[in-house]
């Protein structure tokens, strides 16, 4: 097999290498984007949470000052009543009643300061998150722009070594190529590696005999039989034969 196969090989290894990187990075650069909106997407699920929450809090204060102005009313009216009674036993019955409602009436007041103060503290962290909502949201645009002009620009790299391979291409077997494209995309960008001590570079095997011959020969594409690498033997190396057969 003439050595223009495995020069243009070799120089197509160059070409997939370097887009499957870029492809690669192309793949990758969406998903730095998606730390951040995910972030995001949790900040302004906490500002839900929190907005109800705030909701859950007036409502409760609503109610507790409804029942602080029942309680009062009710300790008016007994107290009202205090000159109309006539005996020890229903002054002391209604005295009892008067403290009771005070009492309700205290703890519904303290309940409601209470709830009125953690409506502030919950409104002042929800303005926080307001502004921090904002801010990534501005970083996630910019980000967003970032990785498309990024990609972009990729893009055009990918073109233009989609070019490049086109032009090495044309008469090549098309199998061949498949099987290439495939080698070096799953062996870290090394599709055809030189044959050296009988070795394969690639993996570091050592080859049967026979094998290495029928690679010498150079009479067709050979893959080794432990990585699946294209092989070739060395111009050097088999001129250093020749040389030492002469």
């Amino acid at each position: 097999m003439e050595e223009n196969i495995f020069s243009k090989l070799r120089d197509l290894q160059e070409i997939l290498s370097k887009r499957f990187e870029i492809q690669n990075e192309i793949d990758e650069l969406p998903k730095m984007l998606a730390t951040k909106s995910e972030l995001l997407n949790r900040m302004k699920q906490s500002y839900i949470e929190k907005n109800n929450t705030i909701i859950e809090i007036q409502q409760h204060i609503k109610e507790l000052r409804q029942k602080m102005e029942e309680a009062e009313r009710t300790r008016e009216q007994y107290e009202q009543q205090m000159d109309l009674i006539k005996t020890q036993r229903e002054y002391e019955a209604l005295d009892k009643e008067i403290k009771d409602s005070a009492e309700k009436e205290q703890q519904y007041r303290r309940d409601l300061q209470k709830e009125e103060k953690r409506l502030e503290e919950v409104k002042a962290n929800l303005e926080k998150e307001e502004i921090m909502i904002q801010k990534q949201e501005e970083e996630v645009k910019a980000e967003q722009k970032k990785i498309k002009s990024e990609i972009e620009e990729r893009k055009k790299t990918l073109a233009e070594l989609k070019n490049k391979e086109n032009k090495i291409t044309p008469g090549m077997d098309e199998e061949i190529l498949f099987k290439f494209e495939r080698i070096i995309k799953s062996k870290s960008g090394l599709g055809i590696v030189p044959v050296r001590d009988n070795v394969c570079t690639g993996c570091h095997m050592i080859l049967p005999q026979q094998f290495i011959n029928d690679v010498k020969k150079g009479e067709g594409i050979m893959f080794c039989p432990y990585c699946s690498r294209i092989l070739f033997y060395p111009e050097e190396e088999t001129a250093d034969v020749s040389m030492k057969g002469n």
